[in-house]
């Protein structure tokens, strides 16, 4: 375990990993034995399809790869990374060419940077330094923009996924669902009378509110599923898979729990029902998530109409255009 300069102890860092591909025996030992008192974790392939599986095994952060190798060449396999890779990887192509036009193709085809052979050991280790400075400013800035992607699409007061997540989520489940022949159930929830709360206990209350239910609602969500919050007091749930007995005790007992706690906001008690409505269809789902949500959302006015704290559903399609109240209203409401 490292210790920092302050006397704490601190998280060692895994070590870099690197993929050397080259099939000949004698310079894969030169390389290896380069490596082989470094702090590096080292993967050998003999040629490019053994580098390729081992790229996708391995996930390695650097690449010493052998120009010239039987099937896939160094090159080559270089332009199957860059247009696969998740993660950034620096890759060195390795060549005993001198000439200057195969060296410019070598880095056009992605490589970072290149060695002549016969290797040179403290050159070879100099440009792996180089290349885990590079590796290292990437996976900084990897780890910032999934930051940044995460906070894009959270909603910050009840850390649930927001409306954007909700809508891309609800999108790619009903396509799949178009696909593969499976049933997805989307509910919309709306708490009753929270403009009351507001008006009693002042809107920090009501953001507590709001952020109870969210708790409620959470636990009631399954892992591939995705409860999120759409704005103001609505929530929406995204369920695949379920027939609709038991998406509907789902949706009971969630409605039932809600009702049945009691919340201290400002050393006041507070007592929050909701209103659901549910849209999807027994067999496999038919419509758009758009046509779907307001499909919910008709149903949880039935509910909130009928007096709130009540659960409905719309099993047949509605044409949305003869629906007051759209999908993207919904969703950019609040």
């Amino acid at each position: 375990m490292a210790v920092s300069s302050k006397g704490k102890e601190a998280v060692k860092a895994p070590p870099t990993r690197i993929l050397v591909a080259e099939d000949s025996a004698v310079c894969r030992k030169v390389l290896e034995d380069a490596l082989a008192n470094q702090p590096y974790e080292v993967y050998l392939a003999k040629n490019g399809e053994e580098a390729l599986a081992g790229f996708e095994k391995f996930a390695p952060d650097i690449m010493l790869l052998d120009w010239m190798m039987p099937g896939l060449s160094g090159a080559e396999l270089c332009r199957i990374v860059r247009k696969s890779q998740k993660t950034y990887t620096y890759t060195i192509l390795i060549t005993s060419s001198t000439d200057r036009n195969r060296v410019v193709e070598g880095l056009d085809s992605g490589a970072d940077d290149y060695l002549m052979k016969p290797v040179d050991t403290r050159e070879l280790l100099a440009r792996i330094r180089v290349g885990c400075r590079v590796i290292a400013m990437n996976r900084e800035i990897e780890a910032r923009n999934a930051q940044l992607e995460q906070a894009a699409h959270t909603d910050h007061l009840t850390g649930l996924p927001n409306r954007k997540a909700v809508e891309e989520f609800g999108v790619r489940q009903v396509h799949a669902a178009a696909r593969q022949g499976f049933p997805v159930w989307v509910i919309v929830a709306d708490l009753d009378k929270f403009k009351l709360v507001n008006d009693a206990h002042g809107h920090a209350a009501g953001d507590e509110a709001i952020k109870r239910f969210a708790a409620v609602l959470k636990t009631h969500t399954r892992s591939e599923d995705m409860a999120g919050r759409i704005g103001g007091d609505e929530f929406s749930l995204v369920v695949s898979y379920g027939k609709r007995e038991a998406i509907l005790h789902m949706v009971e007992r969630l409605r039932a729990d809600l009702a049945k706690a009691v919340f201290l906001v400002n050393g006041h008690e507070v007592q929050l029902t909701a209103s659901f409505g549910i849209a999807g269809n027994q067999r496999a789902t038919k419509g758009t998530f758009h046509e779907l949500l307001i499909q919910a959302d008709n149903a949880l006015y039935d509910a909130k109409g009928a007096g709130g704290n009540q659960v409905r559903v719309a099993l047949e399609p509605t044409n949305s255009h003869n629906k007051a109240r759209g999908a993207d209203a919904l969703l950019e409401r609040n």
